[in-house]
């Protein structure tokens, strides 16, 4: 299989519960709910996408085999692991939509790096049982077939996806994230509202934002 990747880059992790945490981000390019054009944008079943995950960049490329790519990801750790778990190298898959390309044999490629492999889904397509780290980020109005995993992360609001929708769901977290854009204050003043009152949700900003990383 030849992988696509629009990025890859070493970071602190900006969201969710694996906040501050150091990761090699690798961006797949390709997405099944916006083509990633802006004049695709209101036909997309996600409108408010902030991300280019369109074609490959300078630190991103086409990749022939897992060895491959995992070797590049690898290259890309700046860490020193001294063996103790909370130094472990930690990649999360993202995109667009990884699932897209993320499979089995690129899973294992990581792992025999000494990684522990997260994924960023929409949830729109299974994830391989080899994950350590499944987030899902469900998106009003498209399939959802990954209800299980380590955090759900949900852009709120969206009207027509309210956090009742998946709160029974087969997850350890659950997190609330405000809609950024021109209404980012007001959405976060009321996901703040909603997480007080439904003490099971919990509020997730993108730090990473906040701090000017990448």
């Amino acid at each position: 299989m030849t992988y696509t990747v629009k990025e890859i880059f070493y970071t602190l992790q900006g969201e969710g519960a694996q906040s501050g945490r150091a990761a090699v981000f690798c961006r797949f390019s390709g997405c099944n709910l916006w083509s990633g054009r802006e004049e695709d944008r209101s036909r997309a079943v996600c409108q408010f996408c902030d991300t280019d995950f369109v074609g490959t960049g300078p630190d991103g490329g086409r990749f022939s085999s897992a060895n491959e790519l995992a070797s590049a990801i690898d290259r890309c750790w700046g860490g020193v692991s001294h063996g103790a778990p909370i130094g472990k190298k930690y990649v999360v898959c993202t995109g667009g939509e990884p699932l897209l390309q993320l499979d089995e044999p690129l899973i294992a490629a990581l792992h025999e790096r000494g990684f522990e492999v997260a994924v960023e889904t929409n949830g729109t397509r299974p994830a391989p049982a080899s994950l350590d780290w499944i987030c899902v980020s469900p998106k009003a109005g498209a399939p959802f077939v990954q209800t299980s995993g380590s955090e759900i992360k949900l852009v709120y609001p969206q009207e027509k996806a309210p956090p009742e929708t998946f709160a029974g769901l087969d997850f350890e977290h659950f997190y609330l994230q405000p809609m950024d854009g021109p209404d980012v204050a007001a959405n976060t003043e009321r996901a703040i509202a909603y997480c007080l009152q439904n003490p099971s949700w919990r509020l997730s900003i993108q730090t990473h934002k906040l701090v000017g990383i990448r």
